[in-house]
């Protein structure tokens, strides 16, 4: 490897947060024991509020921030990743606790690691990234969850909230493509075709679900995948028919959650959290071996900007104040 690299730092003076791109070596790197050349990562939500102010989950700087990367590895102690092997990390806090993927190099410890199937490339896997990820998860759980594991009715009409988002837009494209009508949910017009081109069915103004929620409402949902919370989940779940499964997985609206236990009771509906940071690496390389069957990338792309570092900073909080749509994945070597 050469002997410096570039790498997004974080850095706390009292109140004074700052964040700047700059040139450090391999010492600079404290943490596990495979080194990555890395070639992509990616900018998702949580990125954005560690980027703003560390949000209260980085406890020590400088820091190296980004949740997740792609790349190769150049060095390893573990004899389970040889020097040339490619990987994929998402999760595990780092990016959090750990120095993360906003670097052309990161170490990092093996266990975290896997690796990337053949059939997608680098770029591929960071399109899809922690985001991507995240909606798999939702995905199957929404319908597999409920038609295999737990041998109920088939899933047909499923709801995604926040489908504009990173992860709303490729559950949606997912649960089409595992055969189901999917309703998007979104507050920005311009946003319907795009939504339509990737597999929705129908599109609906996330107005519609704002009103205060019945106990139980008319059920019009088999799943659903919800990344907003708040009052939107909570019309969702009273609209979610019998045994239907809710798989939740971001609070972009808001954190709390006013319900009732009507709709678990009587109807059986379960509201399951997805928390991709601690998945398995069995469950994480079994959706990963998923994803070239079930991500149209073609499709995708028209969503995708490629960005560097030093764009990055001026990205994320466009991000926060939701002015973004789609993925935005950072080239490490641009």
């Amino acid at each position: 490897m050469s002997d410096s690299f570039k790498a997004l730092i974080l850095n706390q003076d009292g109140e004074n947060f700052n964040r700047e791109v700059k040139s450090i070596d391999k010492s600079f790197l404290k943490h596990g024991d495979v080194l990555v050349k890395v070639d992509y990562s990616s900018l998702n939500f949580k990125d954005a509020l560690i980027l703003k102010n560390g949000a209260r989950l980085v406890k020590e700087f400088p820091h190296i921030p980004g949740i997740d990367f792609s790349g190769t590895v150049e060095e390893s102690a573990n004899d389970n990743f040889k020097p040339g092997e490619e990987i994929i990390l998402t999760g595990w806090r780092v990016g959090e606790i750990f120095y993360g993927g906003f670097s052309q190099y990161a170490k990092v410890n093996s266990d975290f690691l896997v690796k990337r199937p053949k059939d997608l490339t680098s770029k591929q896997a960071m399109i899809m990234g922690t985001a991507g990820f995240t909606a798999l998860q939702c995905a199957f759980t929404a319908k597999t969850t409920k038609e295999e594991l737990l041998l109920g009715e088939k899933v047909e009409n499923v709801i995604v909230t926040g489908a504009s988002g990173g992860v709303g837009s490729i559950a949606v494209m997912i649960l089409n493509k595992l055969g189901c009508n999917v309703t998007a949910v979104t507050s920005k017009e311009s946003n319907i075709e795009y939504l339509k081109s990737i597999g929705a069915k129908n599109v609906i103004n996330t107005d519609e679900l704002k009103k205060e929620a019945r106990p139980l409402d008319k059920g019009l949902w088999d799943g659903a995948v919800d990344t907003v919370g708040g009052q939107v989940l909570a019309n969702v779940l009273a609209q979610t028919k019998e045994a239907g499964i809710v798989a939740a997985c971001g609070n972009a609206a808001d954190i709390k959650l006013n319900t009732t236990v009507m709709p678990f009771i009587i109807r059986g509906v379960k509201l399951w959290g997805i928390n991709s940071v601690n998945t398995s690496i069995k469950r994480r390389q079994f959706l990963w071996d998923e994803v070239s069957k079930l991500v149209d990338f073609d499709l995708l792309g028209h969503s995708i900007k490629e960005i560097n570092l030093e764009e990055l900073i001026d990205v994320y909080p466009k991000m926060l104040k939701g002015e973004t749509t789609g993925r935005y994945i950072i080239n490490l070597n641009k």
